[in-house]
């Protein structure tokens, strides 16, 4: 009994002697150079990164926010981003309603709701840095 309790004695003087330097001090290890934790945006790379970029620029890269609605008529249609040819798009025709009428939008092509007919226009965009043209 006595042994182990020496053993255990021995191991926690020999890990407190390796945690002091060879002068006696401290020895400490820090994970951030230069002064503290980095930040998101210092630490950010690839898509991450992008992504932050365009949100500090205003945009919305992952479509969070609601669309901005236009007036929806043929001088000025509701604009519909697409990275495609084509995109289906959801309307909700009255503000309490709970059905969601889905059509095709094609490239080029101008739409309307069938139930409350906002135009609706299809708009190349550059997903996820560039805005709707």
């Amino acid at each position: 009994m006595a042994s182990r309790l020496l053993r255990g004695v021995s191991t926690l003087a020999a890990q407190a002697l390796r945690a002091h330097g060879p002068h006696g001090a401290v020895a400490t290890c820090s994970m951030a150079s230069g002064g503290g934790v980095p930040t998101d945006e210092e630490q950010a790379t690839g898509l991450e990164r992008e992504i932050m970029i365009a949100a500090e620029n205003g945009l919305d890269p992952y479509n969070m926010l609601p669309p901005k609605a236009a007036s929806g008529t043929k001088e000025e249609p509701n604009l519909v981003p697409s990275i495609t040819n084509k995109r289906i798009v959801g309307c909700i025709c009255e503000e309490d309603n709970c059905t969601v009428i889905w059509f095709w939008l094609h490239k080029g092509e101008t739409q309307r709701c069938p139930i409350v007919e906002p135009i609706i226009s299809w708009c190349p965009t550059n997903w996820p840095t560039e805005p709707c043209r």
